[in-house]
């Protein structure tokens, strides 16, 4: 079997060759291969007949084809194994990082170094090199990077046994993996030194564009995942049974999704319908099926319809770049680099530098993730936080305050940093400390005489009066450590500080994580006229 389009075989001209006609191939399952180019073009399936001269030779119904290794990787029991490719920084881990978004960034890398980055797949499943040849590809080679996707659990695995000097995550290591890899010699792997928020990005419900359903509960996902709602109009929608698609192969997107909307309950891997093999492919699916519901990256929602989600509290967000920004949306993660502080040399430090720097946000974009730079938004009446703080409440002192806050926030726009931090600490968490500087960058660019303020929140443990004080005490905090840390004093911009402790909360504080998000100190600038 051959699944050629018509573009596969225009590209596979020049890299494919005919050397035998025959039959269909008659092997058995075990000896059936699959070859796959990186960018999606090439998918061969045939009988594995040798490697030799770095290509691979498999029987296929049009005769024995011939392609460069160079071009594909093998997917199969029967594929060659080889010896593992030397490179002068290797990264392995999370496939969302390594196929979703290393590519422009390598691209990224090679123009900031003024450089031509030369790609091909190595033998390997999964694993390509990049290697950037100077003066714009007509100088030297200036380095060579092995990138091998597999998950995140496999990215600590390469940081211990040091086969990787970079592991690439969609989550953070945990307590476990992080003395493990201290009792191993590789250093505090939860300092800024060592561990690196590089993107975050949004796990997007989305369904085919005609379906009329704007936002789901995460209790109806969890019922529509779990197999106790299977037609759209018990959600408001049409009569149309609802197709659930899945992923062929656990993958880290899918941990994370299942993992937020059934938490701790038992019915935790709902059966399917239809399973996609990969993103690309579930977007495929739901845009083709007026039925369907899926779930994926950021990045990779391609046409299809994408759904708010209402949480436990009945907060509404939207899968937008300033609700990923701010790390408000409903179903939420971080893009983590991490690296041994014993097994990290010039070339692997050149670029941490660069992909935790403002010079990756616009590759980090293009590739459909969201980066760490910082955009603005109104703060009008019409958005669900004002329509949150105008509804009633019994509490009339609650009530003033919420309409103390109401006024201030309406001439003023928010910034998509957000400062964090732990329960009761004035620390801020890893991410709070790349903010930093990138906000100091953002400040001296503002107009003289700019007003900016310093607004601080919590969760809700503790009494409300108090919890106020200790929010305008966070935001005091992170106004003067960012005075301190900027070169110019930021004179240019007069600052303020507020607090409004538990009002306005970002997410449920019924969880530790909830509770997390709340726990924030937000940046407020003057509105334009």
């Amino acid at each position: 079997m051959v699944n050629l389009h018509k573009a596969r075989v225009r590209n596979l001209l020049s890299s494919i060759a005919v050397v035998g006609a025959g039959l269909a191939p008659t092997a058995s399952f075990a000896d059936v291969v699959t070859l796959k180019s990186a960018d999606g073009t090439v998918n061969l399936v045939g009988e594995f007949v040798d490697f030799a001269d770095e290509t691979y030779i498999i029987k296929t119904s049009l005769g024995n084809l011939r392609i460069s290794a160079s071009r594909v990787r093998c997917e199969g029991a029967a594929c060659p194994v080889f010896e593992t490719e030397k490179a002068d920084v290797s990264f392995a881990g999370s496939d969302t990082v390594a196929v979703g978004l290393m590519p422009l960034l390598m691209t990224g890398f090679s123009d900031f170094k003024d450089a031509e980055a030369e790609v091909s797949n190595t033998a390997q499943s999964g694993q390509s090199i990049t290697k950037l040849i100077g003066d714009r590809g007509f100088g030297d080679e200036l380095g060579s990077y092995l990138v091998t996707s597999t998950g995140s659990d496999e990215a600590f695995q390469a940081l211990m046994d040091k086969s990787a000097q970079i592991g690439m995550t969609s989550r953070r290591i945990t307590p476990e993996e992080a003395r493990a890899l201290r009792k191993s010699g590789a250093g505090n792997m939860v300092s800024p030194t060592q561990e690196h928020v590089v993107a975050v990005d949004s796990i997007v419900v989305i369904t085919h564009p005609s379906n009329p359903v704007n936002t789901l509960s995460i209790d109806d996902l969890r019922r529509i995942y779990a197999g106790e709602i299977t037609n759209w109009s018990a959600v408001g929608g049409p009569d149309l049974p609802i197709d659930v698609i899945g992923y062929a192969d656990g993958v880290d997107t899918e941990t994370v999704f299942y993992d937020r909307i059934f938490g701790d309950a038992a019915n935790a891997s709902p059966a399917p319908q239809k399973e996609a093999a990969d993103s690309n492919q579930m977007s495929i699916l739901v845009n083709e099926d007026p039925g369907a519901i899926g779930f994926v990256g950021f990045a990779f929602t391609r046409g299809a319809k994408a759904v708010q989600v209402e949480n436990e509290c009945g907060i509404v967000t939207s899968p937008d770049e300033f609700s990923a920004k701010t790390e408000e949306y409903a179903i939420q993660r971080r893009l983590y680099f991490y690296n041994r502080a014993d097994n990290t040399d010039a070339a692997t430090q050149e670029f941490l530098d660069y992909v935790t720097s403002a010079d990756s946000d616009a590759v980090i974009a293009k590739s459909g993730f969201i980066s760490l730079g910082i955009i603005r938004t109104q703060q009008d009446l019409k958005g669900n936080r004002a329509r949150a703080l105008m509804a009633p409440t019994d509490d009339a002192y609650q009530s003033s305050q919420m309409r103390e806050m109401l006024g201030a926030m309406v001439d003023q726009d928010r910034l998509s940093t957000t400062f964090r931090y732990r329960t009761g600490s004035s620390k801020l968490d890893e991410k709070g400390i790349l903010d930093m500087a990138r906000l100091i960058s953002y400040l001296e660019t503002l107009p003289q005489g700019t007003r900016v303020s310093f607004v601080g929140f919590t969760d809700d443990e503790g009494a409300f009066d108090a919890n106020r004080r200790l929010s305008v005490a966070r935001a005091e905090q992170v106004a003067a450590d960012i005075k301190a840390a900027a070169p110019s004093g930021l004179s240019n911009i007069e600052i303020s500080t507020s607090g409004f402790g538990e009002l306005s909360p970002a997410a449920c504080n019924t969880t530790s994580i909830g509770k997390g998000l709340n726990r924030r100190v937000e940046v407020w600038v003057e509105a334009s006229n």
